[in-house]
């Protein structure tokens, strides 16, 4: 396996010296920082309109009287007993 440190060496060289080209009290994100917060936020705008839409789709009925929902899962269940017991 070939040595990486010169190569990492020759890397850190080219970007040392990019970065002294570089004004030290004025550094900016650039286009390129825009951009991936343009793409981050369309991102967040596609998921929570996917989000919306999924959650519109779901029906969802709750019971007034939460005593009355397990009397009626009771009744179900003698009512599945007795048809099963007639069968």
């Amino acid at each position: 396996m070939p040595d990486m440190s010169a190569s990492v060496s020759l890397a850190m060289t080219h970007f040392a010296t990019l970065a002294k080209e570089v004004d030290e009290d004025k550094v900016t994100p650039g286009v390129l920082g825009f951009i991936v917060f343009a793409v981050m936020a369309l991102a967040v705008w596609g998921l929570m309109k996917s989000l919306n839409r999924q959650l519109g789709r779901v029906d969802f009925k709750e019971s007034s009287a939460p005593e009355s929902g397990a009397e009626e899962s009771a009744a179900d269940t003698k009512a599945a007993g007795s048809k099963a017991a007639q069968s």
